[in-house]
């Protein structure tokens, strides 16, 4: 009866193949400690095992949006709370050491005692698969990033003749160098070999190209019916879109308000004070790439926008610097973009 009555938080350590997952009873004590398959069978297997513990409170999970986003996806639909876990910091793994075990305790630890409370998101819905679909992008634009550098670079090193002919090029560079066809007999010259590897390089390039326009293409109707709202927003294209709803995941009770959104997007203005004098500084932390976001619709609405322009203006002649601006505006933008996801995941979830 006392095993039963007995209210239980767990811990998961989060891996490719297997986690290992550990309970705590209310003061912190541990109850046991066990490693199973990172599988459907062994997320079931996991929670039967927490539950002859006593009741389960709550679990703490690290890795929820990779390792353990599948025991997370299983743990909600039945009905457990969850809470998604940091990895522990440096200075408390070298004080301790680092083992599976100890990491699934401090994970237990951390959401029994607060210092963990982030609800993970649940990634069953249209925001997941526009995600997995930036992924892609992301990775294209990447890669011919890379490309365009190997181009120029090669263009810059190559003999005179060559390097005249690409000079005048422009736009068209990319089609003149695909376009480049090299005598298979004469490699080891390094004209040759230099036009096999611009010929080469173009042609990944124009692969590369075709692949972000269809990502493009895919991406552009899915964030449009996702976030009619968000859209709407003055300086929000189809990317930034797309990234702030990844930030923000498919479950709205993420966002508790304007604030903790400010927060995970690194846009909250943080105390920078000292004696006589009273500032706030950039928030560093946070989800950068949604602070990157932030940062374009900003970068936009000082070009573009009237009252923008004159709001700069006027923090201009009070002395403040472009970073504090930026700060002032960012979260400013943050109110907005609440305003608008909230709007979005409300029709989203009314049948």
């Amino acid at each position: 009866m006392a095993a039963k009555k007995r209210q239980v938080t767990g811990g998961v350590d989060t891996h490719g193949k297997t986690h290992h997952a550990a309970a705590v009873d209310q003061a912190g004590r541990i109850l046991g400690d066990q490693e199973f398959p990172a599988t459907t069978a062994g997320y079931q297997q996991l929670l039967v095992w927490l539950r002859g513990f006593g009741r389960v409170i709550k679990i703490g999970v690290e890795g929820t949006g990779t390792y353990g986003a599948g025991l997370a996806r299983y743990l909600t639909a039945r009905g457990v709370a969850l809470v998604e876990v940091d990895r522990p910091d440096r200075r408390a793994r070298r004080a301790k050491g680092k083992s599976d075990p100890l990491d699934a305790l401090a994970a237990a630890r951390a959401a029994l005692s607060g210092q963990a409370a982030g609800t993970p998101k649940t990634r069953t819905g249209p925001v997941e698969a526009i995600r997995a679909l930036r992924v892609a992008r992301r990775g294209a634009v990447k890669a011919r990033t890379a490309a365009l550098n190997q181009l120029h670079g090669l263009i810059a090193s190559a003999p005179d003749a060559l390097r005249q002919d690409l000079a005048g090029a422009g736009t068209e560079l990319v089609g003149r160098c695909a376009a480049l066809h090299a005598d298979e007999t004469r490699l080891t010259d390094p004209g040759e070999a230099t036009k096999a590897a611009l010929a080469v390089i173009a042609a990944r390039i124009q692969h590369l190209t075709t692949e972000i326009a269809q990502a493009d293409r895919r991406l552009r109707p899915a964030v449009a019916r996702t976030a009619p709202h968000l859209n709407a927003v003055y300086g929000v294209g189809t990317d930034v879109a797309g990234q702030l709803l990844t930030t923000a995941g498919d479950n709205p009770e993420r966002l508790r308000s304007e604030a903790a959104l400010a927060h995970l997007c690194g846009a909250a203005p943080i105390p920078a004070s000292s004696g006589r004098t009273d500032r706030h500084r950039l928030n560093r932390g946070g989800d950068r790439a949604a602070n990157n976001a932030l940062h374009t619709i900003a970068l936009v609405r000082m070009r573009y926008d009237p009252r923008t322009r004159a709001y700069v203006d006027k923090r201009t002649k009070q002395g403040l610097s472009k970073k504090e601006i930026m700060r002032c505006l960012k979260r400013y933008i943050v109110r907005e973009v609440h305003t608008a996801l909230l709007a979005d995941f409300t029709a989203l979830n009314t049948p």
